[in-house]
């Protein structure tokens, strides 16, 4: 299991959307959706620097090089327009209860982007890629209790919410999917 080889992400596509791996070039929009106080509220509650989007994206690529899963850049199909971010993770999380070795999915949208749908078909995408590449595994994500958006997605993408703790001081909630 892990490395296979494969450094980069294959490309899914749904009827709207393009999920496709990260590269250098995309760390302007990246950026820009990290530097969002809107978009960072339930992630980490303040804006990200350039610096730390950067190693953010690098972080991503590393995912793919090493545990051959990882994180899709979503772009409108027709239009190429930049949309969001959206993938698994093995963040090494210092979190109780633990979620190594677990696949945490997580996403995250530009404002544009918001409350059109393209988050649950995103997840749903990638949830059924998860399904055939992990196989019939447990799934996990962490939600801000206050993201009713995200709560939402999660629900309709069939997680569960798991447990209540906390994550760097901060109220979480744990959701599961089961295989």
């Amino acid at each position: 299991e892990g490395y296979n080889g494969e450094t980069m992400a294959p490309v899914i596509e749904t009827p709207r959307l393009r999920l496709r791996p990260h590269a250098p070039a995309d760390l302007d929009v990246c950026a820009a959706l990290w530097g969002d106080a809107a978009v960072t509220r339930f992630i980490g509650g303040r804006p990200f620097t350039r610096e730390e989007v950067w190693a953010r994206i690098l972080r991503y690529a590393g995912h793919w090089l090493w545990l051959d899963f990882g994180f899709w850049i979503i772009e409108e199909k027709d239009t190429s327009r930049f949309l969001g971010e959206v993938g698994f993770g093995d963040f090494q999380r210092q979190i109780i209860p633990p979620l190594q070795g677990i696949p945490e999915i997580g996403w995250v949208l530009s404002p544009h982007a918001h409350g059109l749908g393209y988050a649950t078909e995103a997840v749903g995408a990638v949830v059924a890629w998860g399904e055939k590449h992990f196989g019939a595994v447990r799934t996990v994500c962490i939600i801000h209790p206050d993201n009713v958006a995200s709560l939402r997605v999660a629900a309709r993408c069939g997680y569960r919410e798991w447990r209540h703790t906390e994550y760097h001081g901060v109220p979480i909630t744990l959701f599961e999917r089961l295989p």
